[in-house]
């Protein structure tokens, strides 16, 4: 089958719900992929920050099949011998004192409100029902009900609703915003300390600390999102450590099992993950012994490789490259780590044919809010095949589509 027999087929039989481009992708190895016809192509997407650690990485990939071999599944109903270590060593790792763990990433957010909500009553004394969450514009945290509910994406929404209440919207970036609209009846503040879905916006200098400094006089739980710039893809650990301090909640998803397996969690304090009571909340999935195997080696690959000041070493070094482009078609180029948007002028006529342009050159990116280029390959990438992509991406850049 060739690459039009496979997208014939997925257009007949999976519903419509997303626009990839047209490359159909059979094998994947470090920061390359391979279509069915045989052509590589240089992973500038990294499945959504999924890949942090390079596609089928040997040492994640050989605990995965060594764990296959033992136990995949149990259910909480029994323990497994790998999640007591992936707890500890993920909190550990992390500062943390608890940790939760779900599956995809929007179920991980789902554990945060619950939690967030349910200290919000037993422990702070909010009246019953009242609790209030806020959470920022153009946001993306998923795509449950709840979580589109809270976002400002009319797509998003439309034809969904309705939708959870307790949420309140405040702008991107604006301290004095956050602190009007926080009430004796707020228990958190869930924020993506760089905006991925938005078009990888960063918040100005100091308002990340600023809102956590808000938090912390209110009695409010500052709740990061770092399922997309968490693990090292910003250069930090997680990217609101570029502020210097600790959320009180993170979320985090995607590279915590190296793009192999769907393993997220939710880290804390005691206090908070301690309001969980037997039957509260659960998943059958969460914390089977498979993910939690895949996880903890993802985690040692990550430190033990320093994939983390790799990220923060060679995107310092290509946004420097990629501002320098003289385009006329370029707005601004953004960034922390290998966590980069390239935002166009509406004239240029969407992101997209730029994204079109440069698969047909061997590089995958893809679009975000129609004017912004998305470039995020994975943390093992090399110098040498960065400044290939930047050849390409500047031709095209300068070029229009060409």
């Amino acid at each position: 089958m060739q690459t039009q027999d496979y997208i014939e087929l997925e257009d007949r039989y999976n519903a419509h719900n997303y626009h990839p481009l047209d490359v159909v992708i059979e094998a994947a190895q470090g920061a390359w992929v391979t279509d069915v016809e045989g052509k590589k192509y240089l992973d500038f997407l990294s499945a959504y920050s999924a890949v942090n650690q390079g596609h089928n990485h040997p040492r994640i990939v050989q605990a995965m099949k060594d764990q296959l071999d033992r136990v995949a599944l149990t259910s909480r109903a029994f323990r497994n011998n790998q999640l007591p270590l992936l707890a500890k060593e993920l909190c550990e790792l992390t500062g943390y004192e608890m940790m939760l763990p779900m599956n995809s990433g929007a179920e991980a957010v789902e554990t945060a409100i619950k939690a967030a909500r349910k200290w919000g009553y037993t422990v702070k004394g909010v009246p019953a029902d009242q609790a209030e969450i806020i959470a920022c514009r153009d946001n993306f945290h998923g795509r449950t009900i709840t979580t589109v509910g809270m976002s400002t994406e009319p797509q998003y929404q439309a034809g969904f609703g309705p939708f959870t209440p307790g949420f309140k919207m405040v702008p991107y970036g604006d301290a004095k915003a956050l602190a009007e609209a926080i009430t004796p009846n707020t228990v958190g503040f869930i924020i993506e300390p760089i905006q991925g879905e938005a078009g990888v916006h960063i918040p100005p200098k100091g308002y990340l600390r600023k809102a956590f400094d808000l938090c912390r006089r209110n009695n409010v739980l500052f709740i990061a999102d770092e399922i997309q710039s968490g693990l090292g893809r910003a250069g930090k650990l997680f990217a609101h450590h570029w502020e210097n301090f600790n959320a009180d909640m993170v979320i985090i998803g995607k590279a915590l099992s190296g793009g192999l397996y769907p393993v997220s969690a939710v880290l804390s304090s005691r206090e908070v993950l301690g309001v969980f009571k037997p039957g509260d909340h659960g998943s059958t999935f969460g914390g089977n012994p498979l993910a939690c195997a895949v996880a903890r080696e993802a985690l040692k690959v990550l430190v033990e490789e320093k994939l983390i000041e790799r990220s923060a070493e060679l995107g310092e070094y290509f946004k420097g490259r990629l501002q320098r482009i003289e385009s006329p078609y370029v707005k601004e180029v953004r960034g922390r780590g290998l966590f980069i948007g390239v935002e166009l002028y509406p004239e240029a006529g969407g992101a997209r044919r730029f994204c079109v342009a440069l698969k047909e050159r061997g590089l995958l990116c893809k679009e975000t809010h129609e004017h912004t280029i998305r470039f995020a390959p994975p943390l093992v990438v090399k110098k040498e095949e960065l400044d290939w992509a930047y050849g390409h991406i500047e031709a095209v850049l300068m070029n229009g589509n060409q």
